[in-house]
């Protein structure tokens, strides 16, 4: 190393707030069963828009260096931090070179090719459980406030979540009649790929109130035509992707779908998709917009659901 490097990095060091420079090693136990220590959680690449979310509602955007393309929200995120590409397509260049302190990821975030020289490089590499419950997505909060030696403020985050689904339980308890609802990520030479359980749609669509149509199997597959129909939807629920977005003239066209009460009802329902599957802070809220868009006479009850997270002051 040079001595104008190690002047600089001197400099950079003497700026960090105390906290982070006087902090004791921090150790998280992750998704890959492993305990990591974290020395400095001052300069961090979040991968996974849950994990940017987090951060932020935290307080701790001026220590994020870095986010990956589905860091959506706030939109400050993409706008302000430079970005290392999609969480499933990261190059260990693009993460490295924003000299990270931390890398805090999504599990499931890869090429594994990738992680490896990420772990290589001996920069603190944490990779927070992804599960897709309400204990998942509270313990989701409680491991990255951990991760930055911030407990207390991820105590009071984990309380308005808390709170929130606290409400929506109160809400989906008014359901009397569960609509089926089939998850359609897209519509590929005309067979749907579709949700099964252990899936972000899986539980979004039961923490609205309604049941996956589809009960075979696990992850997102494609479905044939005969499974469409013996699953008999009551409505389709997709995300929006832009130009590649799934349409409601393209499911109620599918000569399947049309088979079903989906046509019938002309029922479909697109939202946006880190808001819907995300599983970060926003996630009772999004549940408490799609059972009113399900169930339209909760309307009433879900004016009176006021959503604490992430607008609560848990940032110091």
């Amino acid at each position: 190393m040079t001595i104008c490097r190690t002047l600089a990095l001197l400099a950079f060091f003497c700026l960090l707030p105390i906290e982070a420079v006087t902090a004791e090693g921090i150790t998280v136990h992750d998704a890959r069963d492993r305990d990591v220590v974290i020395d400095n959680p001052s300069r961090i690449v979040s991968i996974g828009g849950a994990i940017t979310e987090i951060l932020y509602a935290l307080g701790f955007e001026d220590r994020i260096a870095g986010v990956d393309a589905t860091s959506l929200y706030p939109p400050a995120a993409l706008r302000e931090k430079p970005d290392v590409g999609y969480m499933r397509q990261l190059s260990p260049e693009g993460v490295l070179g924003l000299h990270p302190s931390l890398v805090l990821a999504v599990q499931g975030s890869g090429p594994k090719e990738t992680m490896d020289v990420l772990e290589a490089a001996k920069v603190p590499l944490v990779l927070v459980p992804e599960t897709f419950s309400e204990a998942g997505l509270v313990e989701k909060i409680r491991l990255v406030g951990h991760a930055m030696g911030a407990d207390p403020r991820a105590a009071c985050l984990t309380t308005a979540v808390e709170s929130d689904l606290a409400q929506l339980r109160a809400l989906r308890a008014r359901v009397t009649k569960p609509a089926r609802v089939m998850f359609v990520m897209s519509l590929l030479n005309g067979r749907a790929m579709a949700a099964g359980h252990k899936t972000a749609a899986d539980e979004i669509i039961r923490l609205a109130g309604g049941v996956n149509a589809i009960d075979g199997y696990d992850g997102y597959k494609p479905v044939n035509d005969e499974a469409i129909v013996a699953a008999k939807p009551d409505v389709v629920l997709s995300i929006d992707r832009g130009k590649d977005s799934l349409t409601s003239d393209a499911v109620f066209a599918h000569p399947a779908f049309a088979l079903t009460p989906v046509a019938a009802n002309k029922a479909f329902i697109s939202m946006e998709g880190l808001y819907l599957l995300g599983f970060g802070p926003r996630t009772a809220a999004a549940a408490r917009d799609l059972s009113v868009k399900l169930y339209p006479a909760l309307a009433p009850e879900a004016d009176s659901f006021k959503a604490a997270a992430p607008t609560a002051n848990c940032r110091q």
